[in-house]
């Protein structure tokens, strides 16, 4: 398949800037695969489409504070993006401008901190350790949001389970959930699984390759933990529904259904791919050429999502990361 194929034109005021007041406020598109219907609900209405016996998979990863303002010894501003913890205190890191120099430092007001440029995508702090490194840093909100992040931010762009820290990006379907709307979903007999995939750079890193079956994924880390292992197997044995919330928790059951529980995966999910154990898809909007976008169209089929994005687009939909959700039946 072509990378043109999963291609669209998105207004840019569709593009959510900022949370709602109320996680469960966003709408829910619900799109049912084998009527190829389309309906138009609030997220709160996902209640009327979960039944007792089915499982809610969750990644209940946490965002860590990775975006990073750092100054350089002439004085200009550098951006660091700390992509994946190394040894000690080096990190493996993205740097905005990227022309940077090995063994250049750079300093962080307010802060006796500094740091050294490795490599064009290392770095090393002179600090004790990482948390030091860390309460440096600043939600790393994608580029598409074109401001500031805010203390608001270290709420709202965290799922309201998040509990292991570890990812560079928010598994943004789980983030309409609240606790409350969690609580009637498991008044009606509906199990809640927690799996761990640390969203890294791989999940949002642009796809260049015309053929999509060129594209390589980053590894990034997952686990399945025993109990979660268990309700998926008794799921799966009752003939009831697996609902992964997100693309993430998507890959991550994909790979445990490939016979491991823990470690890494590189999985490349894109049309043609047999799905395993997922039955029912949550997700946001995506962005255009995306392997999100790829993966949802797996799901879907390339023909239905892009009557859904249509559809979306006309009326109005909130999309990316802050934006509206989708169903798929």
């Amino acid at each position: 398949m072509k990378l043109a194929d999963f291609d669209y034109a998105l207004p840019r005021e569709l593009i959510a800037q900022r949370p709602l007041e109320k996680r469960d406020d966003s709408r829910l598109m619900v799109v049912d695969r084998k009527s190829g219907q389309i309906k138009d609900r609030f997220f709160g209405d996902i209640i009327g489409y979960l039944e007792a016996g089915e499982t809610l998979i969750l990644n209940n990863t946490k965002v860590l504070p990775a975006r990073l303002l750092g100054r350089r010894k002439t004085g200009g501003k550098i951006e660091i993006l700390l992509i994946e913890k190394k040894e000690g205190t080096a990190f493996r890191a993205l740097f905005k401008p990227s022309r940077i120099k090995p063994q250049e430092e750079i300093f962080f007001d307010a802060s006796k901190i500094k740091a050294r440029v490795n490599t064009k995508q290392e770095i090393i702090f002179e600090a004790p350790g990482a948390d030091s490194v860390y309460r440096l840093g600043k939600m790393p909100l994608p580029p598409y949001i074109k401001r500031e992040p805010s203390s608001e931010d270290e709420i709202t762009y965290q799922t309201v389970y998040a509990s292991c820290p570890g990812a560079i990006a928010a598994p943004t379907a789980g983030l309409h959930f609240t606790k409350k709307l969690l609580e009637q979903i498991a008044a009606l007999g509906v199990n809640e699984a927690f799996l761990t995939l640390h969203v890294g750079y791989s999940t949002f890193r642009p796809v260049k390759t015309e053929n999509i079956k060129e594209h390589r994924m980053d590894k990034e880390y997952f686990s399945v933990d025993q109990r979660s292992a268990a309700l998926i197997k008794d799921t799966k044995d009752a003939g009831k529904r697996i609902i992964a919330v997100g693309t993430t928790s998507c890959r991550a059951l994909e790979a445990y259904a490939g016979g491991i529980r823990q470690g890494y995966t590189d999985l490349f999910i894109y049309p043609g791919y047999k799905f395993k154990l997922v039955d029912c898809l949550l997700t946001n909007f995506h962005l255009p050429r995306s392997t999100l976008l790829m993966l949802t169209a797996a799901f879907t089929g390339n023909e239905l999502i892009k009557k859904a994005y249509a559809s979306a687009i006309e009326k109005k939909y909130r999309f990316y990361s802050y934006g509206d959700a989708m169903l798929i039946l």
